[in-house]
């Protein structure tokens, strides 16, 4: 039987030995090693996985209390603020980029769970689970994939916000990720589906389909119900939604 070897990066995030990186890099490892800045090498265990947001928390035992890197606030960024990437891309172990941030909220169509930071740092095979930091060093992105046939960097990567990795975190720590669930397909609100509808004005996820004995089915939703807000907060575009249904 042929071995592979896969590569790709992570962050520290406790003295512990806590380590984040992204699913894809440790999903169907058998083994999994990982090599400090300090060239130590230790194995690492899973803790906790989440394919749906291509995130992990993995583990390793270390003889000495380690340095994480602070995590900042992914809220606060703005289009144009510079941002460092370091991987290991093809292999180049500590590899650090630099760019900025080409745009917030990005949907790519990689899940209902999907909301990239874009930027355009040199993001390529080996970056992924690695840190995009601001210029104050905290971690505001995790990287995790590039848009491009050939594969390489093409001036645009992507990286999954830190909040959303902060949301997930505690129950990452427990071992899975458990989301709620309304039980809808929805669609976004069209400029054509505003006039027929009736409706003020473009905002809200257009309920297609409920499914049975669903909460939304038991609580009464129908199709055709426009919902415009959830658990207080509003719906803007249809893809808040899902999101705040699952946290």
């Amino acid at each position: 039987k042929f071995k592979q070897r896969g590569l790709g990066s992570g962050f520290l995030i406790d003295s512990k030995g806590q380590i984040l990186t992204n699913n894809h890099v440790v999903e169907n490892a058998e083994k999994i090693e990982v090599t400090l800045d300090t060239n130590k090498e230790y194995d690492a265990q899973i803790i906790g996985r989440d394919p749906k947001t291509d995130l992990a928390l993995i583990k390793i035992e270390a003889d000495e209390d380690l340095k994480p890197l602070p995590l900042g606030d992914s809220e606060s960024l703005k289009v144009g603020d510079w941002v460092v990437a370091i991987g290991s891309p093809f292999g180049l172990g500590h590899t650090v980029t630099a760019g900025i941030v080409s745009a917030k909220y990005r949907r790519i169509g990689l899940g209902a769970y999907d909301d990239f930071i874009q930027t355009d740092a040199s993001i390529n095979p080996g970056n992924s689970g690695g840190p995009l930091l601001n210029i104050k060093g905290e971690v505001i992105g995790v990287n995790t994939a590039i848009f491009s046939r050939s594969g390489g960097n093409v001036g645009i990567g992507f990286a999954i916000p830190v909040n959303m990795v902060k949301d997930l975190l505690p129950q990452l720590r427990e071992g899975r990720v458990v989301r709620g669930w309304l039980g809808v397909v929805i669609q976004p609100i069209t400029p054509e589906l505003k006039e027929a509808l009736g409706l003020e004005e473009e905002k809200g996820a257009l309920v297609s389909d409920v499914a049975e004995d669903s909460p939304a089915g038991k609580a009464g939703i129908l199709r055709g119900y426009v919902i415009v807000a959830f658990d207080g907060q509003d719906i803007e575009v249809m893809h808040d939604l899902p999101y705040l249904v699952a946290t």
